[in-house]
């Protein structure tokens, strides 16, 4: 009898271990899916607001922020997941040189023992147009 109690807590103690497996795997993918996300849609939106003809004029090297703020949007909404809620926050935008900071904040739920724990994360990221000469 001693050692099937030990064999249901082995069993037992196994079924929990998954499920915190489960919760931080699903906490790392959203959070690495969210980083790489806010790294290659800034870097796109920068160069798609690369004022080109202020460079054949001037020389100078700058972004539209109106442009840039678009186009972020719009490439974050086409590749954002459907099922989480997203904050953006545009911090600063700099025209020249091109430098943006932006934000974007999200929440991962999960129900234990009927109580909601909530996670927030956040990732911010802070770029420079880099051209080179």
């Amino acid at each position: 009898m001693k050692e099937s109690f030990w064999g249901i807590l082995v069993v037992g103690v196994g079924i929990v271990m998954i499920f915190f497996i489960y919760l931080f795997q699903s906490l790392t993918n959203t959070e690495e899916h969210n980083y790489t996300l806010l790294k290659e849609t800034t870097e796109a939106a920068m160069y798609d607001a690369f004022d080109l003809s202020t460079y054949h004029t001037t020389g100078e090297i700058r972004i539209d922020a109106e442009k840039f703020i678009e186009n972020f949007y719009r490439r974050f909404a086409e590749n954002a997941n459907l099922s989480r809620t997203y904050k953006i926050d545009i911090v600063d935008i700099n025209e020249e040189p091109p430098k943006v900071s932006v934000r974007v904040s999200s929440s991962l739920n999960t129900n234990i023992t009927n109580e909601v724990i909530s996670f927030d994360l956040s990732n911010t990221l802070d770029a420079i147009l880099e051209t080179p000469y």
